[in-house]
């Protein structure tokens, strides 16, 4: 499902706002080639697999990191945000100062 609102979006080049709260798959919306994010919004980001049954698949969080720029896949990755079920919140103002993401006008 999201991959199919990501591929929608690049196709017709239409501006994504995420402006307010972001966790889990919607992290990858970030792969959105015209993507914008308020400073106030958050991104929480963990493990991908699933959740219901406890079970962490590593492939899942490499796919879900794949939709991140580089900084801050390296930053996700490195910090072990994707290696647990445990939430971990990034603001829209570090997204856009330290990872290189667009500020939403």
């Amino acid at each position: 499902r999201f991959l199919a609102v990501i591929a929608q979006y690049n196709a017709s080049g239409e501006r994504f706002r995420i402006d307010s709260h972001c966790q889990s798959a919607c992290t990858m919306f970030l792969s959105i080639r015209n993507v914008c994010v308020t400073p106030d919004s958050a991104l929480l980001f963990h493990a991908g697999g699933n959740m219901r049954k406890g079970i962490v698949n590593p492939a899942r969080s490499q796919e879900m990191a794949g939709h991140y720029k580089p900084a801050l896949r390296q930053y996700v990755m490195a910090n072990h945000y994707m290696d647990t079920f445990e939430f971990h919140s990034v603001s829209g103002s570090e997204i856009i100062s330290r990872f290189g993401y667009r500020a939403c006008k």
